[in-house]
């Protein structure tokens, strides 16, 4: 771990403990900072307050007090989820006080180089697949960041030969201040998160933080098909490999429906992918590029390509059972992943959706409606699914009450050679506590559905 001399004695302050704030909050208190933690959560119920006091920090829960900045803090650094609207960062911003999220952290503490993964939509996988090829080649990866690993606690003990392939989110981004990763990769750009960043640009201004701060020595990997990516783009000054999925090109890595290419030479074909759907092309276009660039074999890109079926929670193939393949697509939580997800198919698709009513429109689906044989639904958005379904004519459009009677009942009309997909197009807070635990449970439902 390389040491940070401007932070030894000084007094930080961590805000919003968790798994990101805890590890935060130890490794400053390991590097000779005089640390105070800062935690809504009353300590009574707060096992990671109660650790830290342990450990011998200040620990100060329940609150955030109003005079909690006139001790005289040189940083703060932030929970991600915290909001910039907060009190006590809104008042360490009007003082010019650094307000840093633990990825910044991660950044100053790691001896390993950082591939660092960012955009709307693909990061999870793209994550995933770049540690995978990794892995096969032999060259020490480890995952970090969004993915749900803590990037500081990784950092913390990466040494030179490892690489951290570290997903990063807009929130985790926007406190960043010299984050340079070796290789910066941008999936795409869409409207998402509105309520926190308030507006787009300061939404998209977040995701590029990633390559913000990068230079001719390092790689910046980016969607060539996408406007805002490519105007982003033209500010870096990476070394720049654009991808390109709906044609060969001479730059960058590109696919065709044939081929996949890399600066306009054929790699391997396109069939060998195991994973469906254009918008795991960019995944994999992406991760493939990455991994060249790491100078990973391309047996190993290959191997991983013919074999990984996707993460857990997005588009995941469950099985295949009486000539229906089952898919779980929990990680939809909005329209547009829900759109990738049906656009991923030409088989005919058994749908079910619903759950927690956010009251956006679902009219950005209509032109993936074809192909749905039937549409069943539950939670709260369920009468908006109902009318959307008839309205559109989707043949079979039924309401039921929760996750398992959906399943039965879409397994009930499906027939030979469809596709019987959960991709809820909503939150999951009305009847589960995650996406994670709905898609859990219909994993579980279709495999119970399948032996019976």
């Amino acid at each position: 771990m390389n040491q940070l001399p401007f932070v030894y004695h000084k007094k930080i302050l961590v805000l919003g403990l968790a798994k990101s704030g805890t590890a935060a909050a130890e490794i400053l208190h390991d590097l000779g900072a005089f640390v105070t933690v800062n935690d809504s959560k009353p300590f009574e119920q707060n096992e990671n307050a109660q650790y830290l006091l342990s450990k011998g920090l200040t620990v100060i829960c329940g609150s955030h007090p109003e005079d909690l900045l006139d001790e005289g803090f040189s940083l703060i650094v932030k929970n991600p989820g915290i909001p910039y609207t907060n009190s006590v960062v809104a008042e360490a911003i009007k003082r010019n006080i650094p307000v840093w999220t633990e990825v910044e952290l991660a950044y100053r503490i790691s001896e390993a180089p950082i591939i660092g993964i960012t955009g709307s939509n693909g990061k999870t996988t793209t994550t995933t697949l770049i540690y995978e090829m990794l892995a096969h080649a032999h060259k020490q990866p480890l995952i970090a960041g969004n993915i749900g690993t803590v990037a500081s606690g990784v950092a913390k003990t990466a040494t030179k030969e490892n690489n951290i392939v570290m997903e990063l989110s807009s929130f985790q981004l926007m406190g960043t201040e010299l984050l340079k990763p070796k290789i910066a990769v941008l999936m795409n750009l869409y409207e998402a998160h509105l309520d926190y960043h308030k507006t787009y640009k300061e939404y998209t201004d977040a995701k590029f933080n990633i390559t913000k701060k990068q230079d001719d020595s390092d790689w910046f990997v980016y969607n060539g098909e996408q406007k805002i990516v490519k105007d982003y783009a033209e500010k870096s000054l990476a070394q720049k490999v654009p991808f390109y999925v709906s044609k060969k090109t001479a730059e960058g890595i590109s696919a065709d429906n044939q081929y996949i290419y890399w600066n306009g030479v054929e790699l391997f074909e396109r069939s060998i992918i195991a994973l469906r759907g254009k918008h795991n092309l960019e995944n994999v276009l992406a991760a493939t590029a990455t991994a060249i660039l790491l100078d990973c074999s391309l047996e190993s890109i290959k191997a991983v390509l013919q074999s990984f079926q996707g993460v857990k929670h997005r588009t995941q193939f469950v099985l295949e059972s009486n000539g229906r393949k089952y898919y779980n697509d929990s990680k939809a939580t909005n329209t547009l992943a829900t759109k990738s997800a049906l656009a991923g198919f030409t088989e005919p698709v058994v749908w079910i959706a619903g759950g927690v009513d956010r009251g956006h429109s679902f009219d950005e689906l209509i032109p993936y409606l074809p192909n749905v044989r039937a549409l069943v639904h539950f939670g709260e958005t369920s009468e908006r699914l109902q009318k959307f379904g008839e309205e559109n004519n989707i043949p079979f459009v039924k309401k039921v009450s929760n996750l398992k009677d959906a399943t039965s009942l879409a397994v009930e009309v499906s027939q030979k050679g469809d596709v019987v997909l959960l991709s809820p197009a909503c939150a999951s807070w009305d009847q589960y506590e995650s996406f994670e635990l709905r898609g859990d449970e219909f994993i579980e439902i279709v495999k119970a559905l399948s032996t019976s």
